[in-house]
């Protein structure tokens, strides 16, 4: 066993008590502990060689299994491309070190390159976001307290506690006008050209609301046509989840998204859990068609003018949650109210369209067509 002269001359005094506490709670929780065991807890055995890159994958095979049930395998690839991101970010500048081997000097070397790309970004590239740079820190941060808490220990230090970057609000995605949405958007003959799938998400994002992800992974059940008030379920499944227990509701389609969903009941199959390839041809379209007014705008514009609609209506707050799926931070009595009221309140809103829209789409894609109670 190593003595405490030998302790003191490897490790600092603070690294010394985490582990003659670890001793003593090993020895409380599990009574009298093997020499070898207070040997190891002490440091006089050698830590496994676990390197970064060897706990990125333990941690996205074993250790996280919990944080990607319940997800889509697209969202599980997203979910690990961002860690693994992450840690490729450290590996390039810092190392691959063995987790045991990485120090405060090395999180704080890894913050300063955060900081740099916060204040000057990098050559070809603009500065990053400080939410971005907190993103990878906190990635690097999770790893290694997730495997020593995997391993049994706890008490270790994090060498990357408490750095981060306050950061500002994020940058407001502006609304579309009304007036653009109806002379510009909503124009007949707008979109012709694209496939069809992304004409008729675009008419549905414009009237519900929804986040893209929403609208491009509806199913067949989850589009409710034959019924008094025609309506959208929004719900989690057994392989994708959703953002929020919040987010959990039903919508009325009224206006260009009743008539879209009319002509795609079973959903948008081809966009189906494909979110990266959606936005990308989203924004492609757009941007070739001027059909944003400005390079902050983004197809998230169409949530913003609809949230932004209701308010000047007046729309009750609690109503308003439902619909985009918000957390209420009011009293909440009832239940938002029934799919009748929700619709006539959504009526107050809707933007008027020319029949010529959608008579454009049925010619070019008469297969579209399913009149349910007429168009």
């Amino acid at each position: 066993m190593p003595q405490p002269n030998q302790l003191l001359g490897t490790r600092d005094v603070e690294d010394i008590v985490r582990r003659l506490l670890a001793v003593d709670q090993k020895g409380r929780s599990q009574g009298d502990l093997q020499p070898r065991q207070i040997e190891a807890l002490l440091g006089g055995v050698e830590e496994p060689g676990v390197t970064v890159s060897e706990a990125l994958e333990l941690y996205l095979s074993e250790i996280a299994v919990d944080d990607q049930l319940g997800k889509s395998e697209a969202q599980i690839y997203q979910w690990r491309k961002v860690k693994r991101l992450s840690i490729s970010y450290f590996i390039e500048q810092v190392g691959d070190l063995k987790l045991s081997e990485i120090t405060r000097d090395h999180a704080l070397a890894y913050q300063r390159y955060w900081t740099e790309r916060v204040r000057n970004g990098t050559a070809g590239s603009k500065p990053v976001k400080p939410n971005t740079a907190n993103r990878h820190l906190g990635n690097i941060r999770l790893l290694y307290s997730a495997y020593y808490k995997h391993v049994g220990d706890e008490t270790r230090q994090n060498p990357f506690r408490n750095l981060f970057f306050k950061a500002k609000s994020r940058t407001e995605v502006p609304a579309f006008a009304d007036d653009w949405v109806r002379d510009r958007i909503l124009a007949p003959g707008t979109l012709l050209g694209l496939r069809p799938e992304l004409q008729l998400i675009t008419y549905m994002l414009i009237e519900t609301g929804c986040r893209p992800s929403e609208i491009i992974n509806l199913t067949q059940g989850d589009i409710h046509l034959e019924c008094e008030v025609p309506f959208i379920s929004i719900r989690p499944r057994e392989t994708r989840e959703i953002k929020t227990e919040a987010s959990i509701r039903d919508i009325p389609l009224v206006g260009v998204a009743l008539e879209a969903a009319r002509r795609s009941p079973g959903g948008f199959p081809h966009y189906h859990d494909r979110g990266e390839l959606f936005s990308a041809n989203m924004m492609k379209a757009f941007r070739s068609r001027g059909l944003f007014p400005t390079e902050a705008h983004v197809i998230y514009s169409f949530r913003h003018a609809f949230e932004k609609r209701m308010q000047e209506a007046n729309i009750d707050y609690g109503l308003r949650c439902l619909l985009m799926g918000h957390r209420n931070t009011r009293p909440s009595y009832g239940d938002g109210g029934s799919l009748a009221y929700r619709r006539d309140e959504l009526l107050k809103i809707v933007h008027p369209f020319s029949p010529d829209v959608f008579s454009r789409i049925d010619e070019a894609f008469p297969e579209r067509v399913t009149f349910l109670g007429g168009v």
